[in-house]
């Protein structure tokens, strides 16, 4: 069983986000690539983002930790840019954990070591060491850009058969920032998009300090959903002493529909320390 800790480091792990995008289209792709400047690469990427107001969807779930490894599933519901509410589950329906998240808190419900959590962005800033906020986590889920957030001055390049942009001290618009958090800002961000849609293939973000960890997110099994390309599976791996990763396999997916977000904590649970 993963403690309570491993299994809170992977909550935030998947809620946070190469491999073939499209497997057909890039095969039709056999001249190299156009160079193209980061204005038009990054127009047509946020052309071609996930679009939605409500998201619901089933998971499978693959997690590794050094000679660890768990596979459980999950459901994860997303209003656009207010909730984000996660439940896990093990075989025969047996809940682990859930998770509620907005934009100023995090809640977290520990069902086997029946203990919960109510903290706040910082929390797992200081657990990672790190720069977070419900933006990214929202994006990094769905494989969008960041939302809310400077343009910045992107460099672009070819890198083998994909583009790819990068930049650095990318920060928070001001009126988007919250709780005076003005220094909420991702330091090195590198993205790799696939050079027909132009959806995001690989994100990679890093902070500058000693100690510091790597997060890469890469999507794959893009198909249609609403009005733009999703990609079904995506792959989180966290470069740090001992590396984790964590596959993820969406399923039966629904799109703007009404939902609720249920999420009691038991009177007989402890806060967790």
């Amino acid at each position: 069983m993963i403690s309570r800790n491993g299994i809170f480091i992977f909550l935030i792990i998947v809620l946070m986000g190469g491999i073939t995008a499209c497997k057909t289209q890039r095969g039709a792709i056999k001249a190299p690539l156009k160079e193209e400047g980061p204005e038009y690469l990054f127009s047509k990427l946020k052309q071609n983002e996930f679009q939605f107001h409500t998201f619901d969807a089933k998971m499978d779930i693959e997690y590794r930790q050094g000679h660890k490894y768990h596979d459980f599933k999950g459901q994860i519901r997303i209003v656009k840019d207010s909730l984000i509410w996660v439940n896990f589950s093990q075989d025969l329906g047996i809940q682990i954990a859930r998770i509620l998240i907005s934009q100023d808190s995090v809640k977290f419900i520990d069902r086997i070591q029946q203990q919960y959590l109510i903290t706040d962005y910082d929390y797992i800033n200081n657990f990672l060491n790190t720069n977070i906020d419900f933006g990214i986590l929202q994006s990094i889920i769905l494989g969008n850009d960041f939302e809310y957030y400077e343009q910045a001055e992107f460099k672009a390049a070819v890198d083998g058969d994909n583009y790819r942009l990068s930049t650095a001290g990318r920060r928070k618009l001001k009126k988007y920032v919250r709780n005076n958090d003005d220094a909420t800002r991702i330091l090195l961000q590198t993205l790799w998009l696939d050079p027909v849609s132009f959806k995001i293939k690989d994100v990679k973000l890093q902070e500058l300090t000693k100690d510091s960890k790597k997060l890469t997110a890469t999507y794959s099994d893009f198909e249609p959903l609403g009005k733009r390309l999703f990609p079904n599976t995506t792959q989180y791996l966290i470069e740090a002493d001992d590396a984790i990763s964590v596959e993820v396999k969406y399923s039966r997916i629904s799109l703007d529909k009404t939902m609720n977000f249920p999420f009691k904590i038991p009177s007989d649970y402890t806060k967790a320390r």
